[in-house]
């Protein structure tokens, strides 16, 4: 087998998911100035909502199809997670839109913790299995291996990013967002409504994340209240390696990410004969980060932010 090469399959698969989180983080960050530290439970939330609608499905109509039912709770997840998000802008970011910056931050914190006690309470802190309708069987691409359910983390990714890019950049909708992340004052000015706008960009991050979560648990078969944590993180440094409130440099940050946690952690097995393994990417992760921050805080695309009024 070509190691390198499965490395790099495996790589774009979980770059793939980060970017799709990313995007949130970034959207947000470009439209008001705030790290939504609560998006890695938007993820958590999804998985979940989506494993509960295929556990109803399958205990209330055992004879439909688990694709459909798959299909479905994709759906289900997208919407609860898009109604949350919506809440959470309108509930405990917008009061404090012009508060101290520190102040925002910890809420969002709260917001995560309160998120990740409220899942726990409903349905209890325990690893829940995921039922894939996806085929196990892994696929041979000479000398690589994928699974269908890799493949298919690719495509919807792939769409997503296309759908979103053509949303941003050829639509009223878009237009209102890259004005409104420009300047908001100017854009109120304009006819542009501001609150709205913010309320429909924390929508469409939490749609994104809430099928990277649904395709996170696909992946690694189980789901629970603490899921979201890690994955929030990671996406969140690829965020600010492709440079913060970029939304291409978001893509590029998760695609990235992912290599060098796949490679790195796959070299350091070779050279740990196994001792050490994919159980150390965070390694990976975190140095990235903590490099960028130091030697290049504006991300790899080095989109300056605009100074807000």
């Amino acid at each position: 087998m070509d190691v390198l090469g499965q490395q790099l399959i495996n790589g774009l698969v979980m770059g793939s998911l980060y970017a799709l989180v990313a995007l949130g983080y970034t959207m947000v960050y470009g439209i008001i100035n705030l790290i939504n530290f609560a998006h890695g439970e938007v993820l958590m939330v999804g998985a979940i909502a989506s494993w509960a609608v295929m556990e109803f499905f399958a205990e209330y109509t055992p004879t439909m199809p688990l694709w459909v039912a798959f299909l479905i709770s994709i759906g289900v997840s997208a919407l609860v997670c898009a109604l949350i998000n919506v809440a959470i802008e309108r509930l405990a970011y917008r009061p404090l839109r012009n508060a101290p910056k520190l102040a925002p931050l910890i809420t969002a914190i709260g917001v995560s913790i309160l998120l990740q006690t409220l899942v726990m309470i409903l349905f209890r802190p325990t690893y829940k299995s995921y039922h894939n309708p996806l085929p196990s069987e892994p696929l041979s691409l000479g000398p690589w291996v994928i699974t269908p359910t890799q493949i298919t983390i690719l495509v919807v990714t792939a769409f997503l990013l296309l759908a979103l890019n053509l949303l941003v950049n050829h639509t009223a909708l878009g237009r209102a967002m890259r004005a409104t992340s420009e300047n908001q004052a100017m854009a109120s000015l304009m006819g542009v409504k501001v609150d709205r706008i913010i309320s429909w960009t924390f929508a469409i991050g939490a749609v994104l994340a809430a099928v990277a979560g649904v395709l996170w648990a696909a992946n690694f078969g189980t789901v629970h209240h603490a899921m979201g944590f890690m994955p929030g993180l990671k996406a969140f440094t690829a965020a600010v390696l492709g440079g913060i409130g970029n939304l291409p440099g978001a893509v590029l940050g998760g695609l990235c990410l992912g290599l060098i946690e796949s490679i790195g952690s796959g070299y350091l097995g070779a050279l740990s004969g196994g001792v050490l393994g994919s159980q150390y990417s965070d390694i990976f992760a975190f140095g990235v980060l903590i490099i960028m921050l130091t030697l290049r805080p504006a991300g790899l695309l080095g989109e300056r932010v605009a100074e807000r009024a």
